[in-house]
Parts: structure tokens; C-alpha cells; sequence
């Protein structure tokens, strides 16, 4: 049987080459916050309790320009998406205790559950296994407090013509694709592509739930038949 250890360890090791993606993006948000009037240390505070990138940098572009009401709701909109993160992954943690689950739901990312999440499956309830999650979990946050510090204090050095937010996708492609085996599943995902194209310019950021949704929707009568055989 697998000790915490192994897999809290397993969680890093399978988290590290994506923080290739994620550094770049915690440069963003620190350049952006101390462009936008933050201050050094409500910067750190953001990224550190606050721990969500997208929702951080809506919060540093649009703070000033739009009411609190406007901000909260585009806030709460973007990170809708961890309800289904959430849902997904209760399978695995619902018998943690309250302790366990808060911490693990507070280190609950994009690059967190797409890592964990196929980690899971394969272990199927094994114990002691949501310490790969806590793992996964703890090396996301400390990349992204780093990458926030360089954003803050050396941005300024970053050339202006250098894209770097692109990395982010391509590091999901590279998570997905190895993933995407049953029918049901290319399905979701070349509907949940096409619909995302198709809304893209919502407000609030809700194509990215409103793709989910249409995709998965889609996707379950092939479900059904992939049960039944």
C-alpha cells in the first residue's frame, strides 16, 4: 500500500512541468497588479489568500473602472467553474473530514484537479491518496507566490512584445489529450472547443461555463451507450 508520503510526492512530481505554464501567468498578474496601484504587499495578499489567477488579474485590470457589484459578479462568474471542478472530485473526498476538505478545496486549481483528477481514477479510493492533491496543490501555490514576487520586482524587464499567456492552453492540451480515449469523451471535447468559440466574447467569462455545460449535455447519450455495453 502507497504511505501519504508516496503520494504527496507523486502529486509534485506530476505537477512540476506544468508550472512552465503557470510561472509566465503569475508574471502577468504581478506586473499587472503593480501597474493597476497595488501595492507590493496587497499584491502578495491577493496571491496568497486569494489564490486565483484569472480572478486575480480581472481584479488588478478592472478594479478602479467598474463598481464593486460589476467586479464581484465578473469575479464569481470566472471562477464558476470550480463548482464543477468540485462536484467531479467529491467522489473521491467525501469521506475526508470538514479539516481536510476545505484545504484541499482551497488548493483546488485548474492544473491541481486536471492532475489529480486522473490520478483518482486510476487509483480508485485508494488510501491515503488525497495527498496527492495536497501535493499537486502545495507546489501550485508556491510556483505561483514566486512567480507574483518576480511579476512584482522584475517585470519591468520583460519585454513588451513577448506573449506569454499563451503558455497556459497549450499546458491543458498537453493535460486533456492523453486523457480523451472513450467516444463520449473526443465528443465533449470537440463540442465543448466549438461551443467555446461560438461564446467566447460573453461577458463575465461565462463561455466557459455555458461550453461545459452544452458539451457535456451532448456527450451523454453516447454515455448511456458506452454503460450499457
Amino acid at each position: 500500500m502507497e504511505t501519504k508520503l508516496e503520494h504527496f510526492k507523486s502529486g509534485i512530481i506530476q505537477e512540476l512541468p506544468l508550472q512552465i505554464g503557470v510561472f509566465p501567468f503569475g508574471l502577468i498578474y504581478g506586473i499587472l497588479a503593480v501597474e493597476s496601484g497595488l501595492s507590493v504587499l496587497q499584491s502578495f495578499f491577493m496571491s496568497s489568500i486569494i489564490f486565483a489567477g484569472a480572478s486575480q488579474i480581472v481584479f488588478a485590470q478592472f478594479y478602479l473602472l467598474v463598481s464593486p457589484i460589476s467586479l464581484i459578479t465578473s469575479i464569481v462568474s470566472i471562477n464558476l467553474r470550480h463548482l464543477l471542478y468540485g462536484i467531479s472530485i467529491n467522489e473521491y473526498l467525501k469521506n475526508l473530514s470538514l479539516k481536510w476538505r476545505i484545504i484541499l478545496s482551497y488548493l483546488l486549481t485548474d492544473e491541481a484537479y486536471a492532475i489529480s483528477i486522473k490520478y483518482f481514477a486510476t487509483k480508485k479510493n485508494k488510501k491515503f491518496m488525497h495527498y496527492h492533491l495536497l501535493g499537486s496543490g502545495l507546489t501550485l501555490f508556491l510556483t505561483w507566490q514566486i512567480s507574483t514576487f518576480f511579476g512584482i520586482f522584475f517585470g519591468q524587464f520583460i519585454p513588451e512584445n513577448i506573449n506569454l499567456s499563451f503558455i497556459i492552453p497549450l499546458s491543458f492540451i498537453a493535460i486533456i489529450t492523453p486523457m480523451v480515449k472513450k467516444k463520449y469523451e473526443i465528443i465533449a471535447c470537440l463540442f465543448s472547443g466549438f461551443f467555446a468559440i461560438i461564446f467566447y466574447k460573453m461577458n463575465f467569462e461565462l463561455w466557459i461555463i455555458l461550453s461545459s455545460l452544452l458539451s457535456i449535455s451532448i456527450s451523454i447519450p453516447f454515455i448511456k451507450k458506452d454503460i450499457k455495453k
